[in-house]
């Protein structure tokens, strides 16, 4: 049985001071999360020198119209070669995987595919590797106030505003940052 203590199909918010430069200002969408473990998209950083044409020659699937306006994303440090498209639940395939009623997973190159045809789902997000964490490990983080977290919000996770999307995000929780400490402490 979930519980409102798992955050899947919310956002991770990376707080100053994180000592892991990989997730430096990063907004990290989550995709799963249970005490097996948990999984999530970096939704605010774009991969090193790939397009979305680069990946669909290498996979030799045929470029189509709407090629260029798909941008591809750092999605996380984990298996950085592996493709992932978080998407809006109007599409879905046998190898989709829902997150929330308002989002899927998908892992298949069908959806590359569809999407060079304009064809994939309304809103969606292109990642290549993920953010992994094992049991326990991000509960821990959020207790070492590495992580804040905040409801989802498409334009956080879809629009094109990289650089901007950890500032919106951070006021989206209503505090400021330059306020707090970068050391951990327990009350």
């Amino acid at each position: 049985m979930r519980t409102a203590d798992y955050l899947d199909g919310h956002l991770l918010i990376a707080m100053p001071g994180m000592g892991d430069p990989r997730f430096d200002h990063s907004v990290i969408y989550m995709c799963a999360h249970s005490p097996e473990g948990a999984m999530g998209l970096v939704v605010n950083k774009l991969a090193d020198q790939m397009t979305f044409p680069d990946l669909l020659e290498q996979l030799n699937i045929p470029c189509g119209a709407s090629d260029d306006s798909i941008q591809v994303h750092f999605g996380g440090p984990v298996e950085e070669s592996r493709g992932f498209v978080l998407h809006s639940n109007d599409y879905s395939q046998d190898g989709s995987m829902p997150v929330d009623e308002n989002m899927a997973l998908t892992a298949s190159v069908d959806v590359l595919s569809a999407m060079s045809k304009g064809e994939g789902p309304k809103m969606s997000l292109l990642a290549l590797g993920y953010a992994g964490w094992g049991p326990g490990q991000l509960d821990a983080e959020i207790q070492a106030n590495a992580w804040l977290h905040i409801a989802s919000n498409d334009e956080l996770v879809f629009g094109r505003d990289q650089e901007g999307k950890w500032s919106q995000a951070v006021t989206m929780l209503g505090i400021d940052l330059s306020l707090f400490s970068t050391t951990a402490g327990h009350a």
